[in-house]
């Protein structure tokens, strides 16, 4: 078995003003190639940190991924330190250069004096063409432990990774294993309670296999991985395993596939060419931001509106003001309104609508922070269903989302 840390390097990634997204990225894909990731360090840009956090990587591991400072700025420091930590000195590279010329003339500019210095590198060292960037990435072999160093920016790491690196790991260490995840999403769930109706399972699991619960906001991603040398077998393991949480878990698992919830809904509706729309109030269009990320949405997403006060839901949603005035706006007689009255504007095959007490304040004995009321519209049939989430505003508000498109996708035909 292969053991990987990743580290991560630059100021920016300590005070938070950059978010680290290569890490999660960079285990995802060494995971399907059997190399597991046990650690994940980000250091600044300080010479005697980084090589402080090198020295205690090739203690416990035998491969270290390296991401950042290799720019060509003054702060951009990891190449001179690579050089000291493996005793060695920058040299030109004729290669890196003619790269860096192929990528400048690509986009019409002129190579200025810092950049031709990215064409220096650690003697000691195999380049690897980074066709993407100016940065070359390097890979060192000390004492039959491997260190590779890329650059921070994410594409350009990820250019390598999938181009490259990937491929040179699995040659380098031959691994043959074969590693498969399957990924259940499950509601109706808390964590705590869902080990618990798990525990025996888990229990009985195969020393190959594992069990992970990823919760997120009202749903959780349950995860079996296994890893076995006989890919058939391992296959058989997994085709079983899936069975026994399918016949435990029923109606709570809604996905086998490892993909968020509006990713599931998105595919669901494009597929089908099932067109929606969204009224939203306690969400605040945090329902509408989720589907619009993601590319290909304008082919069933019709529009969106945020009924956040009452004359909005009345004007513009048609909800009787008497039933607001007897019911309040967080019930289900409003939000079932909610939900035609969007649906008639859009002219949509489908229509969510949310209501609720999000919080801090508002709330009451009767219907205290975090009360929600959902329904959902198809094809002339409407489901509503009432929540208690909790006392955190944001909280309620993403566990208000991810439940109603949760409820969409169970509802839809």
């Amino acid at each position: 078995m292969i053991n990987v840390e990743i580290i991560t390097i630059g100021d920016e990634l300590l005070i938070g003003q950059v978010i680290d997204t290569n890490s999660a990225w960079m285990a995802q894909e060494l995971n399907k190639i059997g190399l597991d990731v046990l650690y994940k360090s980000t250091v600044g840009d300080n010479e005697e940190d980084i090589i402080d956090a090198f020295d205690k990587a090739f203690s416990r591991v035998q491969l270290i991924l390296v991401t950042g400072g290799i720019g060509p700025t003054k702060d951009d420091i990891t190449k001179k330190t690579l050089c000291k930590y493996f005793d060695t000195k920058l040299v030109f590279d004729a290669d890196v250069l003619k790269n860096i010329e192929n990528i400048f003339n690509r986009s019409g500019r002129i190579i200025n004096e810092l950049t031709y210095k990215q064409a220096y590198v650690p003697e000691k060292c195999i380049v690897v063409q980074n066709l993407a960037g100016t940065a070359p990435c390097t890979w060192f072999d000390k004492d039959g432990k491997i260190l590779i160093s890329m650059p921070g920016v994410p594409f350009e790491m990820k250019s390598l990774m999938e181009n490259e690196i990937i491929f040179r790991l699995k040659s380098h260490f031959n691994q043959t294993d074969a590693i498969q995840h399957q990924t259940f999403g499950v509601n109706n769930y808390s964590e705590s309670a869902l080990a618990i109706d798990l525990s025996d399972f888990e229990d009985k699991l195969p020393n190959n296999l594992k069990l992970a619960y990823l919760p997120s906001f009202g749903i959780i991603r349950l995860r079996i991985t296994g890893k076995h040398s006989s890919e058939p077998y391992l296959t058989s393991q997994m085709t079983e395993q899936r069975a026994k949480l399918l016949a435990l878990l029923g109606k709570n698992i809604f996905s086998e596939e490892d993909k968020p919830v509006e990713v599931l809904l998105h595919d669901f509706l494009t597929k089908h060419k099932l067109t929606l729309s969204v009224a939203e109030s306690c969400t605040g269009g945090n329902i509408a931001h989720l589907l619009t990320s993601i590319p290909g949405s304008s082919a069933y997403f019709k529009g969106g509106i945020v009924s956040y006060s009452n004359e909005a839901k009345e004007n513009i949603l048609n909800v009787n003001p008497a039933d607001i005035k007897q019911f309040g706006s967080v019930s289900q007689t409003v939000v079932e309104q909610m939900v035609t009255g969007v649906q008639k504007i859009f002219a949509a095959d489908c229509s969510i609508a949310v209501s609720g007490i999000a919080g801090p304040d508002g709330g009451t004995k009767e219907k205290p922070v975090g009360t929600v009321w959902i329904a959902v519209y198809c094809k002339g049939k409407i489901k509503s269903e009432k929540f208690l989430f909790g006392q955190n505003r944001e909280n309620n508000i993403q566990r208000a989302s991810n439940r109603a498109l949760v409820m969409l996708y169970e509802f839809v035909p």
